[in-house]
């Protein structure tokens, strides 16, 4: 058999994803360094799964509520993450949020304005105070926007449309990346002296999501081959609210804007039934709450006809709505013929993001895998159990930016390029190959139709021991059928390959997120077990952490930082700080 050929480009740091997170590492590593920096895409720059956080970004301005600060958004975010979040990644999240979201519009990006000129912020579940800073409701559009053209003019060169199906590893640090172009595929090596890896979540394991074809999971399930751990793996979090109706559009995320502006959601008989599961917030209860009862409310047959709940912001009137969100009009107007405005919609729970993934150092983002950086949904730590609403944004900018300080000062440190092993490429570009020289073999498409249905009735909202096991032990037989993936057709623009390497890395994934599920008997944030229905004090005190050696995941359990007494106290009053602070100051 003849060798294949490829291109080599070496850089100082390149930069896996082009959402948010990976932008802002970007424009961190390359803007006057001097640093060869490079981005690559699995899509096209612009199209990333960040335009999906339509709602806001959390950041403690107080500008519509005096009494908030950071101390609260720490406050709000521990709890939402039920306490096994890293206090530290929240305490320096909840800190910067704001510095972040001020470059952001320094940049360029334009929010929507208070009659004082400031930025304009509103109500989101489980945030005590009008936080999220938004333009109507397309929020990550704006910032995905400034961000792109941020990036651009900081000097990174770009690299769309690169499929990514190795981290090459050299004496136990990280030497760079191996993959193909999707146009025509051919191969291509990025040698590199960090890597910052921020490709987003894995949504599209479920058949209900609102990510979209790119969120298969490729940046951890890389890393987590190349010796990187994974860590919370068991938390997927299902937004309340995406489109049920009709078919084609299910799943499409109905931002959570809509509840923070006044939307009221109803059953069947015409009740607010959020008052039964969270009678003090109602439906700004946090994202586990209220997904968890529209899916009690239809399983007890008080359903929409399509098996959700009812959402109704239309008693708000219609200029208030279309100014408000212009974004949900349009796209339930366009998708399903329906005026907002006028009557009310179903929604239903959709699987939205994924609380966990590598785990990073807070403060640099490092992972275990030395010049291996990560910050974004790929990353762990922020969200604990359940992602608060409008972090995710602020998440992006924060840690992003973080990541890429830590690669830069990584780098600086003289960390050199590391030797290509070319049996070791030569290998790899034989077996990306192989479903070509399979005459017989497994549907790539077929599979992954299998792998959902597995995970969405196995592993969603609903779970228990007996039916994680059976999941896992369909899954571990669908790994076996991945060994077998073929496809037809030339190299050139093919997605049945590319779906190929997808359909290994939602495999790999969706084992590990069993596999914790099954090991953590309790119920806690995202993670329902109705064999375990409760909150466990025991198990707040532990994460799982995965790490994958020799084709097999082994589990271990790590214990949860304890918080420093200045951020404890925080918790001894029960109310939020901002709370307590405006009752002392009024009395």
């Amino acid at each position: 058999m003849a060798q294949e050929s490829y291109e080599t480009l070496d850089y100082d740091i390149i930069v896996i994803g082009a959402g948010g997170a990976g932008l802002r590492a970007a424009v961190e590593a390359a803007e006057n360094t001097g640093l060869k920096v490079a981005v690559i895409c699995k899509s096209l720059l612009g199209k990333a799964h960040t335009v999906m956080a339509e709602g806001g970004v959390a950041a403690s301005f107080g500008n519509l509520d005096a009494p908030d600060g950071w101390e609260t958004h720490f406050y709000d975010t521990m709890r939402s993450g039920h306490f096994i979040n890293n206090y530290r990644m929240v305490e320096i999240f909840s800190k910067e949020a704001t510095d972040r979201v001020l470059e952001l519009e320094y940049w360029g990006a334009i929010f929507d304005r208070t009659k004082e000129g400031r930025i304009m912020q509103r109500p989101f579940g489980a945030h005590t105070f009008r936080r999220l800073c938004h333009i109507g409701d397309h929020t990550g559009l704006e910032l995905i926007r400034t961000m792109q053209y941020k990036a651009i003019h900081s000097g990174p060169d770009i690299f769309h449309e690169v499929t990514m199906t190795k981290l090459l590893v050299h004496n136990g640090r990280v030497a760079g990346a191996f993959g193909y172009f999707r146009d025509d595929g051919h191969f291509v090596l990025f040698r590199a002296r960090a890597v910052v890896m921020a490709t987003g979540g894995w949504g599209k394991v479920f058949k209900v999501t609102s990510n979209s074809w790119e969120s298969t999971g490729d940046g951890a399930a890389l890393a987590f081959r190349a010796g990187a751990d994974l860590m919370d793996m068991e938390m997927v979090q299902f937004h309340p609210t995406g489109m049920v109706w009709p078919p084609g559009v299910r799943g499409l995320l109905v931002t959570e804007g809509v509840r923070g502006e006044g939307g009221l959601l109803r059953n069947s008989e015409g009740e607010r039934f959020m008052k039964t599961y969270d009678p003090e917030r109602m439906e700004l209860s946090s994202r586990d709450v209220v997904a968890r009862a529209i899916f009690r409310e239809a399983l007890a047959g008080r359903g929409s006809p399509h098996g959700g709940a009812w959402l109704d912001i239309s008693h708000k009137g219609p200029e208030y709505v279309k100014a408000k969100l212009p974004g949900m009009y349009q796209q339930f107007m366009t998708l399903a013929d329906l005026d907002i405005t006028k009557e009310a919609f179903e929604v239903g729970p959709t699987c939205h993001y994924t609380m966990g993934g590598l785990r990073v150092d807070p403060e640099t983002c490092a992972t275990n895998l030395p010049g291996l950086y990560a910050a974004g949904e790929v990353a762990c730590g922020l969200h604990g159990a359940n992602r608060l609403g409008g972090n995710s944004l602020s998440d992006l900018l924060v840690f992003g930016r973080r990541a890429g300080m830590g690669a830069l000062q990584y780098v600086q440190g003289g960390t050199e390029l590391a030797p290509v092993d070319e049996a070791e490429l030569q290998q790899e570009m034989d077996r990306v190959l192989a479903p070509f020289r399979r005459e017989k073999g497994v549907n790539p498409y077929h599979l992954h139709e299998q792998l959902q249905e597995v995970m969405t009735n196995h592993a969603g909202i609903r779970r228990s021991g007996e039916i994680l096991q059976e999941g896992l032990d369909q899954i571990l037989n669908l790994k076996e059928q991945a060994q077998q993936l073929s496809i037809q057709g030339s190299r050139t623009y093919n997605p049945g390959w590319h779906a190929v390497f997808d359909v290994q890395n939602m495999l790999l994934l969706c084992e590990g997120i069993v596999r914790s599920a099954l090991e953590r008997k309790e119920s806690r944030g995202a993670h329902w077990r109705v064999d375990f229905p409760d909150e466990m004090p025991e198990w707040q005190k532990i994460n799982f952490v995965e790490s994958y050696r020799d084709g097999e995941i082994s589990l271990r359990t790590e214990p949860v930082g304890q918080m420093p007494e200045n951020l404890a106290k925080l918790f001894t009053l029960g109310k939020a700080p901002g709370l307590v602070n405006a009752e002392t100051a009024s009395s």
